[in-house]
């Protein structure tokens, strides 16, 4: 089914088919576009524009490998939080640059909060799929997840949260903040209808974690897998 797309997505996702996925800092400039929360980043090619985008930023920052070849960046230690000065960033940033295949550095503001994942694929049967739940390091451990078919509506995202077997953690537990549902409701429902655009040139994307607190819902990582052209080299 073809769908009218925003022209600025569209050539993101064009210029990367040749990898068969999106490049994290062309993942959040593609969801920026889309009207998502995003960490304020900046890539940087070298150690001297890394320690000038976290002075931008603002301390403590986060450091990513950048690399085509790598989709799963904690297999190589590929993801660095709690970068609090010129020393430790001069330090990480030369072993991620130093990793075979690198090719920059993200470097972003950091956000703590609740960490949870969105994330969508095109099945064969039903079409666009969403999954929303409980995210972070240890989504595969605990797979506390719901699943519907895009696009959602807000009834749809609530019926989803009462799913969750944590879910008194988004209401705010044991002195805790509870996140701004509202803003949680409104990220489900808008990447619903993105994935629906999408659709017939994605293979899947994760939002892995979406971090949520009393004011924001932030894309804090992001992944998308492109349809066809081969799939992506796997470090």
């Amino acid at each position: 089914m073809e769908t009218e797309m925003n022209g600025e997505i569209a050539s993101i996702l064009d210029a990367s088919k040749a990898h068969g996925w999106v490049l994290e800092p062309d993942a959040k400039r593609l969801f920026g576009i889309a009207g998502f929360d995003v960490p304020r980043s900046a890539v940087a090619r070298d150690i001297a524009d890394a320690l000038a985008a976290a002075r931008e930023i603002g301390w403590p920052v986060v450091a990513k490998v950048v690399s085509p070849a790598i989709v799963h960046k904690s297999d190589v230690r590929g993801v660095v939080t709690g970068i609090s000065g010129d020393a430790r960033l001069e330090e990480e940033a030369a072993r991620l640059l130093s990793i075979p295949g690198c090719e920059a550095v993200l470097v972003e503001e950091m956000v703590s909060g609740l960490e949870l994942i969105l994330g969508g694929t095109i099945d064969e049967q039903f079409g666009p799929m969403v999954l929303f739940g409980m995210g972070g390091v240890g989504v595969e451990i605990y797979r506390d997840t719901s699943i519907r078919m895009a696009p959602v509506e807000r009834r749809d995202v609530d019926e989803m949260i009462s799913e969750l077997r944590a879910k008194r953690l988004l209401e705010g537990y044991r002195g805790s903040a509870p996140i701004d549902r509202e803003k949680l409701a409104d990220m489900v429902v808008r990447f619903s209808r993105l994935l629906v655009e999408m659709q017939d040139r994605i293979e899947s994307i994760d939002l892995n974690p979406v971090i949520c607190t009393a004011e924001r819902c932030v894309v804090a990582d992001a992944r998308i897998i492109l349809a066809a052209g081969g799939a992506p080299k796997i470090h």
